[in-house]
């Protein structure tokens, strides 16, 4: 019998050939000049089309959104003819992606934002935090804060990235509002100190994203938008907010008003220990009425278990699709997976990037 991890399924107006996700992975390989993927990426994403959905890297929805050197946009005309290349390359293989839109609020430098302007936050509250400014890792720069004018124009940057992802022939989007970026900024009150409206209470917290998410599913509709967020990580030093499950509890409400394709979330600290509170999480995944996708951590083992039990309706896995692009088949078959070369992850060419063999490929080279 096929276990339910590798059998079809639909988020919301997506359809998966199987439930295994490829979540969003910087790997910092975009055409430096313009910000715009190129044909490397098209084969880079390809190769994993096997999956049942692959979340595209993080593209900044504008040039202000950058915070790290050589990562995709989704707002300009260049960059929407480069990721059309990818989409078709992927839909020729039978697959599915969506969009990771993107911006990263104070997770910038003065040398990646537009005219060396600071970055742009809920708060003047530096992060404290790393960014990569193509020539090495640098201390992110103090931000200023948002008036609500400007916040209203990035909400209108957001729905123009949905625009664009759609031009571009991506599936869907996924709105990226977790790992301490400008969602989850504005979120947490660690990092949101404002004194109007879209501070102070929980309810004034969530504005943001809630009209970031009115915005997007007004282009695409619900059934084509998802979001990720990440209620127990301090990616970023974004800080753990003062009532993690009132505030996420709260998200969950507001999400659920949209009819979104799915939920995205990050169990416990991203790319760390799955220290998600048991109880908290399953209060969540019971709130919430639409698809969820669980991730961090998860083995062949875990991720069978937690869909055959209705813990998640897929799953997400990340580095591990880094050097086994056919990550799907070797975790059905229950295969060996190769490990990546961390010393590639980021910028670079096609080396550890494209060259890593599938099972079939490996064999052929062992003959």
């Amino acid at each position: 019998m096929t276990d339910a991890l590798f059998t079809p399924t639909t988020l919301g107006q997506i359809p998966l050939k199987n439930r295994v996700v490829m979540a969003p992975l910087t790997r910092n390989r975009a055409r430096p000049e313009d910000d715009t993927p190129h044909d490397l990426h098209a084969t880079y994403y390809a190769q994993r089309a096997g999956a049942g959905l692959i979340v595209s890297e993080g593209t900044q929805i504008s040039p202000e959104g950058k915070g790290y050197a050589w990562t995709p946009g989704i707002h300009s005309p260049e960059q929407v003819a480069g990721w059309k290349r990818v989409t078709e390359a992927v839909h020729a293989k039978g697959g599915r992606i969506v969009a990771q839109l993107w911006h990263v609020g104070r997770i910038s430098h003065v040398s990646l934002q537009p005219g060396g302007a600071a970055p742009v936050a809920p708060s003047a509250l530096g992060a404290g935090s790393k960014t990569f400014d193509g020539t090495g890792f640098v201390e992110t720069s103090v931000p200023r804060e948002l008036t609500e004018a400007e916040i209203a124009r990035i909400v209108a940057d957001y729905a123009h990235a949905a625009r664009c992802a759609e031009e571009a022939g991506f599936d869907g989007v996924e709105i990226h509002g977790a790992n301490g970026y400008l969602i989850d900024q504005f979120l947490r009150d660690s990092s949101n100190h404002r004194t109007d409206g879209y501070g102070g209470s929980i309810e004034n917290r969530v504005r943001f994203l809630r009209e970031v998410v009115a915005a997007v599913t007004g282009v695409l509709g619900g059934g084509r938008t998802g979001i990720r967020i990440s209620p127990w990580s301090n990616a970023n030093n974004v800080g753990i907010d003062s009532d993690t499950p009132a505030l996420f509890g709260r998200v969950v409400e507001v999400l659920n008003g949209f009819g979104l394709a799915f939920l995205h979330v990050v169990e416990g600290q991203t790319g760390g220990d799955r220290n998600a509170p048991a109880e908290e999480l399953a209060k969540l995944r019971a709130a919430f009425d639409g698809p969820w996708i669980a991730n961090n951590g998860y083995n062949r083992a875990m991720a069978i278990a937690a869909v055959a039990e209705g813990r998640a309706d897929a799953v997400a896995f990340g580095r591990p699709f880094i050097a086994n692009p056919d990550l799907v088949e070797r975790l059905e078959r229950d295969a060996p997976l190769a490990e990546g070369d961390r010393d590639t992850y980021y910028g670079g060419g096609a080396a550890g990037y494209t060259d890593y063999p599938t099972l079939q490929g490996a064999a052929e080279g062992a003959a």
